[in-house]
């Protein structure tokens, strides 16, 4: 099973950070997308390709709102070509980035035609022009202009030929789920780290890809899951709580779930959504994070020492996922503390996880 790494995207400091993981013997690196809150992470993965040899690289997630398709499709191949074939996409409906611009996440509908459509780019293969959704009183139709000749369709061109770059979906209720079960290279689901939620929506990805028509077996899944290694379980938990919360609010966006979910559990997803401040987002010392209890996060992430964050890897491992993006500290816990952390998953977790 891959072990990749989610962290922010800083220009400045991708390289390094990068070097870093590498060298601490993760599979690969993926940044967030979300422009108020970070850099952009196209930039990000390629300086991070030029001091790397062998680390994936990837989006950890874009959503289908902030770029056209072409214009993701066209950055996330620049970093596969400039890295040799290290890129992936990971992508979503979008959270931040687009609360950052007083939006929602996206409809599903789009959700699925900008899939659709970025999937066919990066085969550097043609969308129809009428596919494309650019309001026409943002700009008008080309045949205005009334030209000599013009391109019958829109294609990336130069990407024909190339490898394809492999798109991830993060996914958490059924019906993105089903969209990604039928779209995406990866199904990555956001669910936690329990076993019976991760058994669920593998089990329901596969009935979509059958009834489909299409190979249950024909598409890989994995999942992002929060981590905190520490001796001290109170230390653990507090190094996850803040991004822990905003993985646990997906399942509970609308207000409701569509996760089996105990009662229990609804009750704490019930205070997260009604306590969840956006300004705090991702924070351990944020409001949200008091409303998580000791039990929701042990299930929900992997916390504790070393030896039970890799028995817990190795849970979800046996599940058939082979690749997981782990979220570590998050803003709000005491740095001394992550530090432990770092240090306890890069000479205990991973290469116990290699054994």
């Amino acid at each position: 099973m891959q072990l990749w790494m989610t962290t922010v995207a800083s220009a400045r400091g991708a390289a390094r950070t990068a070097q870093e993981i590498e060298a601490a013997g993760w599979d690969g690196m993926l940044v967030v997308d979300s422009q108020n809150l970070s850099g952009d992470p196209y930039v990000a993965l390629a300086l991070a390709a030029t001091t790397t040899t062998g680390l994936g690289l990837g989006t950890g997630v874009t959503n289908s709102v902030t770029r056209h398709a072409a214009a993701t499709a066209t950055a996330i191949t620049s970093v596969n070509r400039v890295s040799g074939g290290r890129a992936v996409l990971g992508i979503g409906r979008g959270d931040s980035a687009l609360a950052h611009l007083g939006r929602a996440p996206a409809r599903l509908s789009q959700f699925e035609r900008y899939l659709r459509q970025l999937q066919t780019y990066l085969k550097g293969e043609a969308v129809a022009f009428d596919d494309i959704d650019i309001p026409s009183d943002v700009a008008p139709p080309m045949s205005g202009l009334h030209l000599h000749d013009a391109p019958p369709s829109s294609r990336i061109a130069w990407i024909a030929g190339g490898a394809k770059v492999p798109v991830e979906v993060a996914a958490s209720g059924p019906k993105v789920i089903a969209i990604a079960a039928l779209l995406a290279d990866r199904v990555m689901f956001a669910l936690g780290a329990d076993v019976e939620r991760l058994t669920w929506g593998i089990a329901l990805a596969k009935k979509t890809r059958k009834e489909a028509g299409l190979d249950p077996d024909g598409i890989t899944f994995g999942a992002y899951l929060n981590l905190g290694c520490h001796t001290d379980m109170d230390v653990a938990r507090s190094l996850v709580r803040g991004g822990l919360t905003t993985f646990a609010r997906f399942s509970v966006m609308h207000g409701k779930t569509e996760v089996p979910t105990s009662a229990g559990d609804q009750q704490v997803l019930k205070a997260l959504h009604s306590n969840y401040d956006m300004k705090a987002h991702t924070r351990g010392d944020s409001r949200q994070a008091t409303t998580l209890t000791d039990d929701f996060v042990d299930r929900m992430a992997i916390v504790g020492p070393p030896e039970r964050c890799i028995e817990r890897l190795k849970e979800v491992q046996a599940l058939g996922l082979d690749k997981v993006a782990i979220s570590g500290a998050t803003r709000g816990a005491a740095e001394a503390d992550a530090a432990v952390g770092r240090k306890l998953v890069a000479e205990n977790v991973l290469t116990g996880m290699r054994r």
